[in-house]
């Protein structure tokens, strides 16, 4: 079995990484909903790596090294939530767009002061 420095864990810390990246440095309302969703998936891929057995089975019969289903349950929990949210975010970003006619946050803060 190859056990080099790459898992599951390296590339949920990555993606995490990527994800904060996004809402710090990008002032596009879209990019700051994909970078939660990045950030989604890679605490989804964390969790589902978190005390993982070597060569894990089914939790099906008498399996002595089996993967635990709670997790995966719990996540496959986080998953429809965050699609959800997500959905959420982009009809709140369709009606923002609408309204302002832009997709910077920036220029929607300056727009809505300037209504006020």
């Amino acid at each position: 079995m190859y056990s080099g420095f790459i898992d599951g864990s390296i590339v949920a810390i990555a993606l995490f990484i990527i994800g904060i990246y996004g809402l710090i440095a990008r002032r596009n309302i879209i990019k700051s909903i994909m970078s939660f969703a990045i950030i989604q998936a890679a605490i989804i891929l964390f969790f589902l790596n978190i005390n993982l057995p070597e060569n894990p089975l089914p939790p099906i019969g008498d399996a002595t090294p089996m993967a635990d289903p709670f997790p995966q349950a719990l996540m496959i929990t986080a998953i429809v939530i965050g699609v959800a949210v997500t959905a959420v975010g982009l009809t709140m970003f369709i009606s923002l767009y609408h309204h302002y006619g832009t997709t910077n946050w920036k220029k929607v803060v300056n727009k809505r002061r300037e209504e006020d």
